[in-house]
């Protein structure tokens, strides 16, 4: 996409660079959503929280959800989203494994969708272990996207296997970064937990690989390894390591995020908000990061994209927070 086109046509451009798309494949895309049991209950916590009714998980997800998310997008202090398609779990061999996992979003979707709409940043997500990986990397990559997701510990990946080498550098190759998830995960079902390990990443970083970490290794639960210490040790090895503060406005993440504006660390940080993930500011209020009228004033901000961003703006992160994205995606001009 010609990223030129942002809807302030103005620089530099504040990006969301961690949105999930969803659907349930009733419009023909060929995506699938199988929810059950806990994932069920949250997933309609989700729709409610973005006012959405329950019942769209029975009717056209894909276009119920991406209407109301670029009314979202565009009545909001951002000027785009990164939209995250979701790839199948898979064995080592190259198998699918459909039922493992509980979502499959093809990359077509989030591709075609930011070439409608300037508003979206296209995230592709290819499993390095796909018999037609590499294809689908330079497929992806003339198309126009921005980044390239995984959740390692949800996916089946484990990105140290050595038999990913080639697919980390045509990566590298191409400038497209990798997004991918670090510590826990409640939203998803989890099919590796040690996967969830940020030094994990250490070879895609060798192999010259611009590397995201998603929530920086913080841990999802009580019961979660944290890892933010050990990816923060991280930053000091390579240049080409980030971080971003998806789902950190939270009741489970929230533990480091005032960490992540320490001066050795901000610099590497990246904005995302993990929509459609609740934003919830309650424990920063409890922790007294926020005051008392500053939470309740953003709490009640109906836009959770525009909440997210209050609250972050609110606890002192920088502007550059917001704008780096533009430097480290994969944007055509």
């Amino acid at each position: 996409m010609d990223f030129s086109l942002a809807k302030r046509n103005q620089f530099p451009v504040r990006i969301d660079m961690h949105v999930h798309m969803v659907g349930n494949g009733v419009g023909g895309s060929g995506r699938w959503l199988g929810l059950k049991g806990w994932h069920r209950a949250l997933a309609s916590f989700m729709l409610r929280q973005l006012g959405m009714p329950p019942s769209a998980l029975a009717g056209n997800l894909e276009k119920i959800y991406a209407e109301h998310l670029l009314e979202l997008v565009r009545a909001s202090s951002l000027d785009a989203v990164v939209l995250l398609a979701h790839e199948r779990v898979h064995d080592p061999d190259g198998t699918p494994r459909n039922d493992l996992g509980s979502m499959f979003v093809p990359n077509d979707v989030v591709l075609d969708l930011a070439q409608r709409h300037p508003e979206f940043l296209a995230g592709v997500s290819i499993h390095p272990a796909r018999r037609d990986a590499l294809d689908e990397l330079d497929r992806c990559v003339a198309r126009g996207a921005v980044l390239m997701k995984c959740l390692p510990n949800c996916q089946n990946i484990d990105p140290f296997d050595r038999r990913y080498l080639p697919f980390w550098r045509k990566m590298a190759d191409a400038r497209l970064p990798l997004l991918a998830h670090t510590g826990g995960e409640r939203a998803v079902p989890i099919v590796n937990k040690r996967f969830a390990d940020p030094k994990l990443l250490r070879t895609p970083l060798e192999c010259g690989v611009m590397v995201i970490a998603a929530h920086c290794g913080t841990s999802s639960g009580a019961f979660d390894r944290d890892y933010f210490d050990d990816w923060a040790a991280m930053l000091r090895e390579f240049s080409n390591f980030y971080g971003d503060i998806s789902a950190m406005v939270s009741l489970n993440r929230c533990r480091h995020l005032k960490d992540c504006r320490r001066p050795e660390i901000e610099p590497r940080i990246l904005h995302g908000s993990d929509f459609p993930v609740p934003v919830l500011g309650h424990r920063l209020r409890l922790n007294g990061s926020l005051d008392h009228e500053s939470f309740h004033r953003i709490q009640k901000i109906d836009n959770p994209l525009e909440r997210d961003f209050r609250f972050k703006r609110a606890l002192g992160f920088s502007d550059e927070v917001f704008t780096r994205a533009e430097n480290l995606l994969r944007l055509v001009r």
